[in-house]
């Protein structure tokens, strides 16, 4: 189970497709993302900063943000943290601008599916917003679990259905008629921003992706929903 880009085949193709999207929105990736969530993404990503912190804390302890992107998490969990801080991510443009934004950070560009990292060597592993891109889920969550240490923990935060069906009809109308309008005309490019919405249609629900935390081995899975279920941020520790 994995992302399924339209007109893609296979897992190297979906891969290709969603790498080249984020490469041509970067240039405008940060002013749509604030824009079209009503800058309510800060909010989102201070309480993932919050829900982990006990980590962060740490001197001694290692960071990984994938598929950081423009390195905003990134930014926020570097904040006051004594711990080091990584970002990692496999567009080149989305990198160059993390490495700008968050100088207390180090980036390395790599795909998530195949981490340049050794076995039981961080800490935390941290993904918002990309998790969904990948195109296996559960190769991406195998592989967080390798890296990590033993009572290490993964944070993920990432689009969700709400569960009120009034709500979820409101939201299901913005995010298919007017978030493609506005991000399509900002980014020039319209094909991402009607891929974000099917992405989040077929992304599965929290309490599947907990089941397949779960298979991949991790343990005291928990999550909780944010806006009235817009996001979720699912933890579990090794």
């Amino acid at each position: 189970m994995g992302t399924t880009p339209p007109g893609t085949h296979g897992e190297r193709d979906a891969a290709a497709w969603v790498r080249e999207m984020f490469d041509r929105i970067a240039p405008r990736y940060d002013l749509l993302n604030h824009l079209l969530s009503f800058n309510v993404d800060r909010l989102w990503r201070r309480r993932t900063v919050a829900r982990v912190g006990p980590v962060l804390e740490r001197a001694e302890a290692r960071v990984v943000d994938l598929c950081c992107g423009t390195g905003d998490l990134m930014r926020a969990l570097a904040g006051n943290a004594r711990a080091r801080i990584f970002g990692s991510d496999f567009s080149h443009p989305m990198l160059v601008r993390a490495r700008h934004k968050a100088a207390a950070a180090s980036v390395f560009e790599s795909d998530v599916l195949r981490l340049p990292l050794r076995d039981a060597s961080v800490d935390l592993v941290t993904v918002a917003f990309g998790f969904r891109n990948l195109a296996n889920y559960e190769a991406g969550l195998r592989e967080f679990r390798r890296v990590l240490r033993r009572g290490g923990l993964a944070a993920i935060l990432e689009f969700s259905t709400p569960p009120n069906p009034l709500f979820a009809r409101l939201y299901g109308w913005y995010a298919n008629r007017v978030l493609p309008r506005i991000g399509g005309a900002i980014s020039g490019a319209p094909h991402a921003y009607r891929y974000l919405p099917q992405s989040v249609r077929s992304f599965p629900a929290p309490e599947e992706l907990e089941r397949m935390m779960r298979r991949a081995g991790f343990a005291r899975v928990r999550w909780e929903r944010m806006t009235f279920g817009i996001v979720a941020l699912h933890l579990g520790t090794v």
